[in-house]
């Protein structure tokens, strides 16, 4: 799913849990594509590309069974709310950003096609609804995604304005009609994941800018003291 996307699931975990800080919140959605990211970068994950690059759909995540399984994300999740619940005493901060870890491979799992695999140790069954086979119906799914996860916090337009324009800016990843970066990706898969990781930091930045004076610090009052006992 397109980063500006992951991003705003940040905004769906404001929502619901108020006064979690706003940098952990956005490292958690995207801590699994951060560590793509590296191993890739590192030659430790494969990609591969077909010989001319036209969209999303010609480039393959052939092997990532450490950043996006099924299994290592779980593990993700857990090891990151006991930390934050057991340790530091924040069993709402814990719950929201292991929820945050947890929505990355969801969302993939929704868009990508069958790359994901269970886990490190299974890495032939793999899983994915094949969203990207469509690449124009995969963005337009993923761009309506931003928009509602914007609609749910009640976000400023120009936040919505940057949703919808980080995602309209990839529009030739998702069309085989229209020629831009992609094609010089080609054989280049390092350069590839450097460049996704770039757009993720553009991403958070971006929504982390235009959102920071809406983000809750605190909810009603019948949440306030929930928040309370359970920090007690």
């Amino acid at each position: 799913m397109n980063a500006i996307n992951h991003a705003a699931t940040a905004l769906l975990i404001n929502r619901k849990w108020p006064g979690v800080p706003i940098i952990p919140v956005f490292i958690s959605v995207q801590v699994v594509e951060f560590l793509w990211v590296v191993l890739n970068i590192a030659g430790v994950e494969i990609t591969n590309t077909e010989p001319v690059v036209r969209a999303v759909s010609d480039i393959h995540l052939t092997h990532m069974p450490y950043s996006h399984s099924v299994a290592t994300t779980a593990l993700i999740a857990l090891a990151v709310w006991w930390v934050v619940s057991k340790p530091f005493n924040k069993p709402v901060w814990g719950a929201a950003l292991s929820a945050g870890v947890i929505s990355h491979i969801i969302l993939d799992l929704a868009t990508h096609v069958q790359d994901i695999a269970i886990s490190p140790w299974n890495d032939s069954m793999k899983l994915g609804l094949g969203l990207y086979d469509i690449p124009s119906l995969a963005l337009f799914v993923e761009t309506l995604y931003g928009v509602w996860c914007w609609w749910v916090f009640r976000g400023t337009r120009k936040l919505l304005a940057l949703i919808i324009v980080m995602n309209l800016a990839t529009l030739s990843f998702y069309s085989l009609a229209l020629n831009g970066p992609e094609q010089f990706f080609a054989g280049r898969a390092q350069l590839f994941a450097a460049f996704v990781g770039v757009h993720i930091m553009v991403a958070l930045g971006g929504v982390g800018l235009l959102a920071h004076s809406s983000w809750r610090t605190s909810g009603s009052a019948k949440v306030s003291s929930y928040l309370l006992t359970e920090t007690r």
